[in-house]
């Protein structure tokens, strides 16, 4: 029986989807994700979606807006499901005494990312902040009656770790030994929309990109664990060669004001003055486009480019602005080691390459820009991207919603008291690792605020 057909036979579910990202015209992937989330989800339930950073969307069909904390309770006690993402629980920690069903989208790996992002922090900070991140994702392993991420790689990663807070367990595994109705895959998606472009947004409008130039974009922001600098080393390698080349960076800026410029964005900037190459063929969109004017820019280029360092982070990425190439239908040169570069050598929707490998890039780059097969790859790339779209990505959000319920494992406080399995399997460790947590995030306020 399909979502659709379930939610017509049960009144909708009532899902209130929270993000700790700003919601408006220009959005980072968190955004991005709650957004179409609440689209996704209002097919079948009836949805609120909330920031507790700042917004000026607006939707016809469902509710958005940014709340203050006393706002998100009467949002919370109107639900009977929670999506959240991020800090959300350690930035509201009475959530967890609610008897609300919540769904953890943990696609981001926040902790393996923190130890590229923080990489300029102090010794001391860096450890104690990766440490903090840590036992917020351990909390919300711990509490969480569902949870989301991005890949089968990534699932495995997080079954690990589940492992280690407890909750693979006897009341989990036989309710079901998959441990799907506990962890499963919901990735990134594409818009359900084909891409068309309504203006000319690169080409014959960036000053130095001409309207027959061929241009490679990069597609999102500039951070720390990326690798920009062997791709602006590979472009000086073809200019001679190809002097209508162009690099365009598509953001460097991010949308957040939470999130700190990154020293890889500076670098990248730097690199690109040296070689002589800014403005002329490589060119920095310093502020951040429009989410729903993006697809003006991917379909103004010929290349989607994506190049990493080997690290713990790229291997359980998802890196979101590929999905954007294959909605566009661009080509794609990426570096070798996250879930994509398989993807890519699998379906031949372009070219892998080592790490930090400028002659390998430089050489994927030319046969894959001036291929004559080009046309028919970027065929394939959008055929790939159907399976893609958001709308089968996010189909176990929407499954679990429609017929929501608790984990197996977790206590609530109506909970019967006489079930000692219960009480045996509950998270005994969640207080600690609450305050624990506190313990850490005042200990880093502390800190900062004394620099």
């Amino acid at each position: 029986m399909s979502v659709a057909a379930k939610s017509m036979m049960n009144t909708r579910t009532r899902v209130l989807v929270v993000t700790g990202d700003v919601l408006g015209a220009k959005m980072a992937g968190p955004a991005i994700r709650a957004w179409e989330m609440s689209r996704a989800l209002h097919e079948v339930c009836e949805v609120r979606l909330v920031s507790t950073q700042g917004s000026t969307l607006e939707h016809d069909d469902f509710p958005v807006a940014f709340v203050e904390e006393s706002e998100l309770k009467r949002h919370v006690e109107w639900c009977e499901v929670l999506v959240f993402q991020g800090y959300t629980l350690s930035k509201f920690p009475w959530i967890r005494t609610t008897d609300t069903i919540i769904v953890a989208d943990i696609y981001d790996p926040m902790h393996l990312e923190y130890l590229e992002q923080g990489k300029d922090d102090s010794p001391r900070i860096r450890a104690k902040m990766t440490e903090y991140i840590s036992e917020v994702l351990n909390v919300q392993l711990e509490l969480a009656d569902f949870m989301l991420c991005a890949s089968e790689k990534q699932r495995d990663f997080w079954l690990g770790q589940l492992s280690a807070v407890s909750r693979i367990n006897p009341l989990v595994y036989d309710r079901d030994p998959s441990l799907r109705s506990l962890i499963d895959i919901a990735p990134f998606g594409i818009s359900n929309e084909p891409a068309v472009q309504t203006r000319r947004a690169i080409k014959g409008e960036v000053p130095g990109i001409g309207l027959d130039d061929q241009v490679i974009i990069w597609g999102g922001g500039v951070y720390n664990w990326f690798d920009p600098l062997t791709l602006i080393r590979a472009v000086s390698r073809l200019v001679e060669a190809h002097p209508k080349l162009r690099l365009y960076f598509l953001g460097v800026k991010h949308p957040n004001p939470d999130v700190p410029a990154m020293r890889m964005a500076a670098n990248t900037m730097s690199l690109a003055d040296e070689l002589g190459l800014t403005d002329t063929h490589v060119f920095f969109n310093t502020e951040w486009v429009d989410y729903e004017d993006r697809v003006n820019y991917l379909l103004d280029a010929d290349l989607g480019v994506s190049t990493h360092f080997e690290h713990v982070e790229t291997a359980f990425s998802f890196r979101t602005r590929i999905l954007d190439y294959l909605w566009a239908g661009l080509p794609i040169v990426s570096t070798e080691g996250d879930t994509f570069a398989g993807l890519i050598e699998a379906n031949d929707l372009g070219a892998t390459v080592a790490p930090e490998d400028v002659d390998a890039l430089a050489d994927a780059i030319e046969r894959v820009l001036y291929s004559p097969q080009r046309d028919e790859v970027s065929e394939r790339v959008k055929a790939f991207g159907e399976t893609m779209r958001w709308q089968e990505t996010l189909r176990t959000l929407l499954e679990f919603c429609v017929e929501p319920r608790q984990a197996a494992d977790r206590v609530r406080r109506s909970s019967p008291v006489g079930k000692e399995s219960r009480r045996t399997i509950a998270r005994v460790r969640h207080t600690t690792a609450w305050r624990r947590t506190e313990g850490i995030r005042l200990w880093l306020r502390k800190m900062i605020s004394s620099r």
